[in-house]
């Protein structure tokens, strides 16, 4: 079940929210755990009992872990926990990849290859295992006593509107809002909520769908056809369908756990106005960059290492695993090194250089970025290496056929990604996401999204074309 479909926006969304305003504080994280096993059994019904068995596990190996006065006990079963998530991660994730790479080796040495079963992977089990991993090393650092309950622990792995696709919860974060959400839980963060939910709604649909097609139409002609203009239509939309796919997702996700009173990090920060690579990672997919920081380059040393060598492929090795995280393919990998690159030579002194072109830097990390995103839509480097090649070249093949929705989402897509370079953008993005609404502001917001939902409605109807590219990870 997505978010953008039909019978989430129309049957799921209404029956499940009318259920949780009708009961009694005491019921409603018993609603919202409900709701959010049925919500991942729709669409993964053979894969809700290894999360709910994780889960199990996971809760009594940290309650031992906690209770324990010995280190050594404690990180043994801090390293038992550690074991049994990565290890399913590995095995879901990256066990057809190991296998696939092993048999070409093999091939080549002419040795009989493995035969092996290809497994389908569960959605959403990159963000829910990163998640335990908080809550377990969370409580490993003392950072936060663990949940007292076994229903408390499911619910913070299994919250619906973060299961899939994130932001990426970390545990100390919402411990407290599992018992309290009082602070939220009024009418005027309601109504902020479903707004957000609305706008998310509308960046994916009438944005990313649009340019998605578009996208998807042009990387599936074959490269020795492509021209050169074409290939750069493709890239373009590609960047910023993977944008206003994944923000919009974060959008609703935010905004249906604020209509329930939890108040979840923030995922997206204008990503295409950064200035630097740098500055692009502390605004693109900030809750897995802030998981990354904490989680591994930190404990690999950070910047508190004797050298800059150290300190560069610390950094550069941080975003490699970036890189294999998103998906289990060499472009993946290509994709978190190239990223993982650039951000070594901008802490070797190309930061300092940039910082004096002012906002006019971002069209050098706007231009990084979009070719980096080759690598990463077509995950196989000799294609990615032959569509940046008629990117580069100047070739006159016959061009893509447009059509006038589309160049008009392309422009729409480009004004909101660049919106808030002037002040002006970021006083009415403040107005609309973070300020108190007066009565005035209610009636006008509530009439243009509700129209903008009802469009949407209308275009999921009459479109097979609605994936969300996050819920692959």
């Amino acid at each position: 079940m997505v978010f953008s479909s039909i019978i989430f926006l129309f049957y799921f969304m209404p029956v499940f929210f009318l259920c949780y305003y009708l009961v009694g504080k005491k019921y409603k994280n018993i609603i919202i755990l409900l709701g959010s096993i049925f919500f991942y059994a729709w669409g993964a019904p053979r894969f809700i009992f290894v999360i709910l068995g994780t889960t199990v596990v996971d809760f009594y190996v940290v309650r031992l872990m906690s209770a324990s006065a010995s280190k050594q006990k404690r990180v043994l079963l801090l390293c038992l926990s550690l074991f049994i998530n990565l290890g399913l991660l590995f095995y879901f994730k990256y066990s057809n990849f190991f296998v696939e790479n092993i048999n070409a080796g093999l091939s080549l040495a002419g040795i009989k290859p493995i035969s092996w079963a290809k497994l389908v992977l569960p959605i959403g089990i990159s963000f829910y295992t990163f998640e335990t991993i908080t809550y377990v090393v969370d409580v490993y650092r003392r950072v936060h006593e663990p949940l007292k309950r076994f229903w408390d622990y499911q619910l913070y792995i299994i919250l619906f509107p973060k299961l899939i696709a994130g932001p990426i919860v970390r545990y100390h974060d919402i411990a407290d809002q599992l018992y309290d959400r009082s602070a939220y839980e009024t009418s005027e963060y309601r109504l902020r909520g479903f707004y957000r939910f609305l706008i998310g709604l509308s960046k994916k649909v009438l944005i990313a769908n649009v340019v998605g097609i578009a996208a998807d139409d042009i990387f599936k002609i074959p490269t020795n056809e492509l021209a050169t203009s074409t290939a750069w239509l493709g890239a373009l939309s590609y960047t910023f369908e993977i944008y206003f796919d994944f923000s919009g997702y974060s959008d609703m996700a935010l905004g249906l756990a604020l209509m329930m009173g939890f108040r979840l990090p923030e995922n997206f920060n204008n990503p295409y106005t950064a200035t630097s690579i740098t500055d692009f990672w502390r605004r693109w997919h900030i809750t897995l960059g802030a998981w990354m920081r904490n989680y591994l380059y930190i404990p690999l040393g950070g910047n508190r290492v004797n050298s800059k060598l150290r300190l560069y492929f610390n950094l550069w090795l941080v975003f490699l695993l970036s890189g294999l995280w998103h998906g289990a393919a060499w472009g993946f990998v290509i994709w978190g090194a190239y990223h993982g690159l650039f951000l070594v030579i901008e802490r070797m002194g190309l930061l300092k250089w940039l910082s004096r072109l002012g906002k006019a830097a971002c069209i050098y990390s706007f231009f990084v970025v979009l070719i980096g995103w080759v690598f990463f839509r077509l995950e196989n480097f000799k294609s990615s290496i032959s569509f940046l090649g008629r990117m580069f070249s100047w070739n006159t093949a016959a061009s893509w056929h447009t059509n006038n929705l589309y160049w008009f989402t392309l422009l729409l897509a480009a004004f909101f990604s660049f919106f808030t370079i002037p002040a002006m953008g970021r006083r009415i993005q403040e107005k609309v996401f973070y300020s108190a609404y007066s009565m005035r502001r209610h009636y006008i917001t509530a009439f243009v999204l509700l129209l903008l939902c009802f469009i949407c409605a209308g275009r999921i109807s009459s479109s097979t074309f609605n994936p969300f590219i996050y819920f692959r990870f």
